[in-house]
């Protein structure tokens, strides 16, 4: 049954949206479904459930293991239908097949499907030429095939028999069968709609192709087929007086699916038992509880196992070779999502024995062996272990060594825990294997940069994977209690040490981990500072020398002091990035040798992946987008470049009738025009400071930086000065920014002081521009007009009739027209300006740091 558990994680944003909310969606469905289940089974001992166990059927267990395998082949043809309409004739049928059962194996159990199945898939396809897009396609496809057989089979159940369900059974069952009758409609007009042409299906940016109609009717089969062997596998363990009618069960399973679905807990765990207990009205029965702990083996552990040994033998087969080295990079790419996994569970286990009664007789053996003080103790570390190995998964997810180490030594601290609390030697093995593996595939965990990779704030949790710490903690609590419910409570129950004293035991540990789960839910709530370094460096004499010989007047914002350099190892390229967030945000594409200019694109990518960050790459001229898209970045438009040609630039014309005026205006208020060196720049700077602040005044504003210009006295000494003067006081300046070989100039920061004549700006550029042209310029830069140029079409992307919207109506924030309307005056020639990042639903978060670079930080992202 190909579960959605996982799917909804979602990279963080930068407030309580969506991808904030789901989570706490879950914690709700979990904690209802934990009080179910704390309820329901007051009266249910576990020597019961044991029984039940023991008494299970070998025939309904044979049955619920075929319907398992009938569920998982539907799953593999999922992706051996996705693989033939995206790519058709390149994947062999039985690789498709293989990606899908696997892939879904491990999703269903472990959780996290993008970051569990997605990759495991990827591994398989690309060897066969596909690339992520692709396999993204085909995972949409079996999602949506997934999503129509439940609707299918929910629309079927509610037509037959919705007379006994809870809640369906108060409606009239014409009501019922209606409903029933109109979700079957909705599937079939569908169809039917697939059926006259090719439909595509557009959501948050990402684009599925879907198939015909007898293509999405395969689908729907397999959906259908999928399900309803899933169903049917717990149906056929469920005792004989408790099973209803297929019908009524199909809908009960419906819920339970959709209630995991939205706990986000993987698969489902806990939440799903809760609600077919609800749903049959079997909460006291433990032959049900059995049904379901066996149906847990069966469908979620089993393939999990099996599929971990079938990927094992194929990635040895295709490269097992004398060197063991060679071996160990096989499986590389699968390791750091199966580690967090494994890493998750192990501590899962750790916590969940602790809060069990321990096996008599081996305490007895231990007693003979360690004084009762020791054994006391190791529960409590074995305990504490667990939940930080519940913690440190998300860090191995991410690839952190760091997180690598400490996951070792403390698997291997719980498995001698485990021994000494216990002899649970099948626990401490199964601890010491899965450190084994992350001692064999150290490799595959590189991130944490070599400044921090100590730093515990590389792998603290996020608020989303706090909660699944928590919802898991609060859980197994809940398991303990229920496990020693028939122990009365006492005071003095605090203070019993005794060898068979687990219920003590329990409480002890149950505060340790109340104390520590608050104390890191703190850490990671109140002390999250930024996990990337964002400290400028001294600008290097390589760059100077490389801006010098540079033609193009944008990079010279390398010298405002606020970005950090990747300088080639000849010293003939560089870039120039800032940090902020999990962004590595560079500005403007390589200066200086292309070949090396592109190596240093690579490098950067690899410096922010290994820092666990994201490369953004911002103000990017067209010439380099190849590249960008090699990286697997998505490109969008951010707006347009104006450059005058000063060759053919005169005043003459209506259109620059301002300009004249302006000018006239000068010579009538004796307004002069003069360029002070850089060396005479210096002596200058008060006086252009009382300009700067006079005109921030009137701005409400503040300095930017990054990609804009600020009055900074060491920068403003790097250029040559324009400025205008009045009775000999500057009433307006801007600096001028040099291409070489006079091919390009510009300016950066323009200030004017507000009290004096009208149309300061227009006289500025228009002297600016005029020597220019006289000092043999060829062009001059207005700079960008931001969101201009953006594609207006009911075609376009998502990002580009967006940006279209906010540059129409968007004038409360930012004049985007009117900036655009001043540079057109000038008759410039238009160069498209883009930003390449990894897009999604990580686009608003990308956006939020460059705005944070360039505000200087995130407070001034709310002033003006």
């Amino acid at each position: 049954m190909a579960t959605a558990a996982g799917t909804g994680d979602a990279k963080p944003g930068s407030r309580w949206h969506l991808p904030h909310l789901a989570p706490l969606v879950g914690v709700a469905v979990v904690a209802l479904a934990a009080y179910v289940i704390h309820k329901v089974s007051a009266e249910v001992h576990v020597a019961d459930i044991e029984t039940a166990l023991a008494a299970t059927p070998l025939r309904s267990i044979l049955l619920a293991v075929l319907l398992t395998a009938l569920s998982f082949v539907a799953m593999a043809l999922y992706d051996v239908l996705g693989a033939e309409q995206v790519a058709p004739g390149k994947v062999p049928k039985r690789i498709a097949a293989f990606a899908g059962a696997s892939s879904f194996a491990v999703a269903n159990t472990v959780g996290f499907h993008v970051l569990t199945g997605v990759p495991i898939r990827y591994r398989l396809y690309a060897r066969a030429g596909l690339d992520m897009a692709q396999v993204g396609h085909i995972v949409g496809n079996g999602l949506v095939a997934f999503g129509l057989g439940v609707a299918t089979l929910l629309g079927a159940a509610m037509l037959i028999d919705p007379a006994g369900v809870p809640l369906l059974d108060r409606l009239d069952p014409r009501l019922d069968r209606l409903l029933g009758a109109l979700i079957l409609a909705a599937i079939a007009g569908m169809v039917l709609w697939l059926g006259r042409n090719p439909r595509t299906l557009a959501l948050l940016g990402w684009r599925l192709v879907l198939p015909g109609a007898a293509g999405m009717l395969a689908r729907i089969g397999l959906g259908v087929v999928d399900v309803g062997a899933a169903a049917a596998a717990l149906y056929v363990l469920l005792p004989a007086d408790v099973q209803p009618g297929y019908a009524v069960f199909l809908l009960v399973f419906l819920t339970a699916i959709v209630a995991g679905t939205a706990s986000h807990v993987p698969g489902g765990l806990g939440v799903l038992e809760a609600t077919v207990l609800i749903g049959l009205g079997a909460g006291t029965n433990p032959d049900v509880i059995a049904a379901l702990v066996v149906y847990r083996v069966i469908y979620y552990l089993l393939p999990l196992v099996v599929a971990g040994l079938a990927l094992a033998i194929h990635e040895g087969r295709r490269g097992l070779a004398p060197v063991a080295g060679k071996a160990l990079r096989i499986g590389r790419p699968l390791v750091p999502p199966l580690a967090a996994g494994l890493v998750f569970t192990g501590g899962v286990v750790l916590l969940l024995t602790g809060n069990l009664p321990a096996e008599g007789s081996r305490l007895d053996l231990l007693g003979h062996l360690l004084p009762l003080p020791f054994a006391e103790a190791s529960h409590m570390a074995a305990s504490l272990v667990g939940l930080v190995l519940v913690v440190l998964a998300r860090g191995l997810l991410a690839r952190m060594a760091l997180a690598r180490t400490a996951s070792v030594v403390l698997l291997l601290a719980g498995a001698v825990f485990a021994l000494l609390r216990g002899l649970d030697w099948e626990e401490a093995l199964l601890l010491a294997v899965i450190a084994g593996l992350l001692v064999l595939y150290r490799d595959a965990f590189y991130r944490g940069a070599s400044w921090q990779r100590g730093d515990w704030r590389l792998f603290r949790p996020t608020p989303g994977w706090l909660l699944l710490v928590l919802v898991t903690l609060l859980a197994l609590t809940l398991v303990g209690f229920i496990a020693f419910r028939h122990v009365e409570y006492r005071d003095d129950l605090w203070w019993a040490f005794a060898w068979h004293g687990d219920a003590p035991r329990f409480l002890r540990v149950s505060l340790l981990l109340a104390v520590a789960a608050a104390a890191i839910a703190l850490d990671t709530l109140l002390r999250r500072p930024a996990p990337l370094p964002a400290t400028p460096e001294p600008i290097p004499d390589a760059v100077r020398r490389l801006l010098d010989a540079c033609p193009d007047t944008q990079p010279q914002l390398a010298l405002l002091g606020d970005k950090r350099f990747l300088v080639s190892d000849e010293g003939d390229a560089f870039l120039m990035y800032g940090v902020a967030g999990r962004s590595w945000v560079v500005f403007g594409d390589p200066v200086g040798d292309p070949e090396a200019g592109r190596e240093l694109v690579w490098r950067l990518a690899e410096l922010a992946d290994r820092a666990a960050g994201r490369p953004v790459f911002y103000a990017l001229s067209p010439d380099l987008l190849p590249l960008y898209l090699d990286l697997g970045l998505a490109i969008l438009k951010t707006g347009e470049v104006a450059a005058v040609n000063l060759r053919n630039f005169s005043l003459a014309g209506k259109r620059r009738q301002d300009f004249r005026q302006a000018l006239r205006r000068a010579e009538r208020e004796r307004i002069t025009f003069d360029i002070v060196p850089k060396a005479d720049v210096p002596a200058l700077l008060p006086e252009l400071k009382t300009v700067s602040d006079a005109w921030l005044a009137i701005k409400s504003g503040h300095e930017k930086g990054f990609s804009l210009g600020r009055f900074d006295e060491r920068y403003l000494a790097e250029f040559d000065c324009a400025v205008l003067r009045q009775a000999g006081r500057v009433v307006a300046f801007a600096n001028l920014l040099h291409g070489a070989d006079r091919h390009e100039l510009s300016i950066d920061l323009m200030r004017y002081r507000p009290d004096v004549a009208k149309g300061l700006m227009d006289m500025l550029f228009a002297q600016i521009m005029l020597h220019g042209q006289k000092a043999g310029y060829h062009w001059f830069s207005l700079g960008a007009a931001p969101l201009a140029g953006l594609a207006d079409h009911p075609l376009a992307s998502t990002w580009n009739r967006l940006g279209t919207l906010v540059y129409r109506r968007g004038d409360e924030f930012y004049n985007f027209a009117g900036l655009r309307a001043f540079k057109q005056k000038f008759d410039p020639t238009w160069a498209p300006q883009y930003l390449a990042c990894h897009g999604g639903l990580g686009l608003p978060s990308v956006l939020m740091d460059i705005a944070t670079l360039i505000a200087g930080s995130k407070a001034g992202l709310i002033r003006r």
